[in-house]
């Protein structure tokens, strides 16, 4: 049965997250989610093992299959609600962000279930910083329009997908950094160039906003190679 894991960004009504910050903080949510000893058993590995955590099981289905991810807005009692359920809550500069351990599509709890996909439609207050040397970015596609939460989903494939090339040595060092990235948009030449790079490009597809096949973002870790 297909597995789906659940993100559910904070939005109270006059408190709204900064788009990039949002997409930032939902790609660490997941790398958070991954890296967990009850998701593993050891922080160290994507499988299931002897003395593994309470979510390994239920983590190995869902990443044996498709990496399925939903984003969900919610404010006020529903976030307290929502944040009673087991899962890992992480925070950026605006955004605050739950992930959720996987589960079967038609076994989502009610406290999330019933949440809004829409109206996660963000906008960057200010101009954003400079990309800091050596620190990971996730390139989005500059030809495609994406919702904010489902640029945020796209965000958190990207982020799984270079955690899965890393090395056990190379995942601990961006743990300890509390899995610092970047999102940015690519200019059409960089994306371009990234396109014939090597690194791990997401392949959506297509049930929702954009056509099946669609490149949506590409992760470029320093230690990766291209």
């Amino acid at each position: 049965m297909e597995q789906v894991l659940t993100l559910v960004v904070r939005v109270e009504k006059n408190a709204r997250p900064g788009q990039t910050d949002a997409l930032e903080t939902a790609a660490r949510a997941v790398l958070a989610i991954l890296a967990d000893e009850r998701s593993t058993g050891d922080g160290s590995t994507g499988e299931e093992s002897a003395g593994a955590g309470e979510w390994a099981g239920a983590m190995t289905a869902w990443q044996d299959d498709r990496i399925r991810k939903i984003v969900k807005r919610c404010r006020g009692i529903e976030w307290r609600r929502a944040s009673a359920l087991p899962g890992i809550t992480m925070t950026g500069v605006t955004a605050e962000v739950r992930v959720f351990p996987p589960t079967p599509v038609d076994a989502v709890p009610a406290e999330l279930a019933n949440l809004q996909v829409s109206g996660t439609d963000f906008e960057d207050p200010e101009e954003l910083p400079a990309l800091v040397p050596g620190v990971p970015v996730l390139w989005v596609n500059p030809k495609l329009e994406m919702s904010s939460g489902k640029a945020m989903a796209q965000c958190g494939h990207a982020a799984q997908l270079a955690w899965w090339e890393l090395s056990a040595e190379a995942r601990k060092e961006w743990e300890a950094t509390d899995f610092a990235l970047a999102v940015r948009t690519a200019s059409p030449a960089q994306w371009s160039a990234l396109l014939t790079s090597g690194l791990p490009v997401v392949q959506d597809a297509g049930f929702t906003e954009v056509e099946p096949g669609s490149r949506t973002v590409i992760a470029d870790h320093p230690l990766l190679t291209r």
